[in-house]
């Protein structure tokens, strides 16, 4: 069952941009949107002027002084002059929440084609204000001061996954040298080092504890970048690709109180899987890779107990047997993931979609993993507060 199926109308992913990540210190906020904006439409195949609607995924939370951005994306040419652009907010997962508000416009009949785009500046700012802005996604911590920012917070989940499941110390630096190893291969990654298992494993000079019992190597870095993707309801002459077809999307909110929540069953990731998956009619054994929110590497190994590749607590045998890997069942963040690819807030959902369309074009370039013909992308806010997964499709 498609989405034209059950809804009456084809959305297409047909043109895609997006920056190198890293510490962009030659880049402003504009300059980014306005590179990734261009490329989108210039692949697409439709024209500046044929663009309905824009969406901005943008968290900044002060991390900026501009805290009104959503007609930047008009710099990019002037036949977007007019055309009726939004900036959408829920934490990291700002860009998958711009990228569902483009296909619902498209659904609702208001466009025909819509310009979505994710991104952020960060690296700029002070460590102090970068965990502060952080911190003000979460209830209990917004406004207060914290050394270990929101590592502590997921250190928090790793200590009650520890205190349930077993120490995962291992498991998670595996993960990490997992995806520092895709990475590599990714030519918009932040870091693109091969740091191998036991560096990742092990507390060091090099690696210290950030937040016991998380590694510097177990967080994303702080990142700028930007990414953009043009949905429309055809495929269009001219486009650089072939088109990407969305099959399925869902969303689901959890309580922003942490007592509200189990810390380690990260209920509503699992409740937008399940929508996602429900409306595009597979299961996950259809699915032939994955990008998921790894902003810490206990993050990821959750996800594989979240989306159902293995029972809770069991998510280490995904790793132990080879699921996740390159060649394996399932491979997840072959693009390097936030871990090692970077994790510009607002650019992040946008990011996922656009490296899983790449791959679904075969045009992934060295990261490319044969012919894949469907995916599964997951984005979160907070701690699991917002959840956003899509399922794209090769068409």
């Amino acid at each position: 069952m498609s989405i034209k199926e059950q809804l009456g109308k084809d959305i297409l992913l047909t043109g895609w941009g997006h920056s190198r990540f890293g510490k962009l210190s030659d880049e402003t906020l504009e300059s980014l949107i306005v590179q990734v904006a261009g490329d989108a439409i210039a692949k697409s195949g439709v024209d500046a002027a044929q663009i309905d609607e824009i969406f901005l995924g943008q968290f900044n939370s002060g991390l900026i002084p501009l805290a009104f951005t959503s007609s930047l994306a008009l710099q990019t040419d002037p036949a977007l002059a007019n055309v009726p652009a939004t900036r959408v907010e829920n934490a990291c997962a700002s860009g998958s929440a711009a990228f569902q508000q483009g296909v619902k416009s498209l659904l609702a009949g208001t466009a025909r084609n819509v310009l979505v785009i994710g991104a952020e500046k960060m690296t700029h700012a002070p460590a102090e204000l970068v965990g502060s802005a952080l911190l003000g996604a979460d209830y209990e911590m917004a406004g207060k001061e914290s050394r270990a920012g929101f590592a502590g917070l997921f250190a928090n989940v790793a200590r009650n996954y520890a205190s349930r499941y077993g120490d995962a110390g291992d498991i998670m630096g595996s993960i990490a040298a997992k995806n520092h190893r895709n990475g590599v291969a990714n030519p918009y990654a932040q870091l693109r080092k091969d740091l191998g298992e036991d560096f990742c494993r092990t507390v060091s000079e090099k690696n210290p504890l950030v937040a016991d019992p998380l590694r510097r190597t177990d967080c994303s870095p702080v990142s700028d970048g930007a990414a953009a993707v043009v949905l429309s309801l055809t495929s269009n002459h001219g486009a650089a690709t072939d088109p990407v077809r969305l099959a399925g999307f869902g969303q689901a909110n959890d309580f922003l109180p942490s007592q509200r929540r189990d810390p380690t069953a990260f209920e509503a990731t699992r409740v937008s899987f399940e929508r996602a998956l429900g409306m595009a009619g597979v299961g996950l054994d259809e699915l032939d890779f994955a990008e998921v929110h790894d902003c810490f590497t206990i993050a990821e190994l959750i996800m594989y107990e979240v989306m159902g590749l293995t029972p809770p607590g069991k998510g280490r045998r995904a790793v132990d047997e080879g699921w996740v890997y390159r060649g394996g069942k399932l491979p997840i963040n072959i693009s390097g993931g936030l871990k090692a690819k970077g994790h510009p807030v607002g650019a992040t959902g946008v990011s996922q979609h656009v490296i899983s369309a790449m791959q679904l074009t075969g045009t992934a370039g060295e990261m490319q993993l044969g012919s894949p013909r469907r995916a599964a992308v997951q984005n979160m806010g907070g701690l699991g507060v917002a959840n956003y997964v899509s399922v794209l499709e090769a068409v």
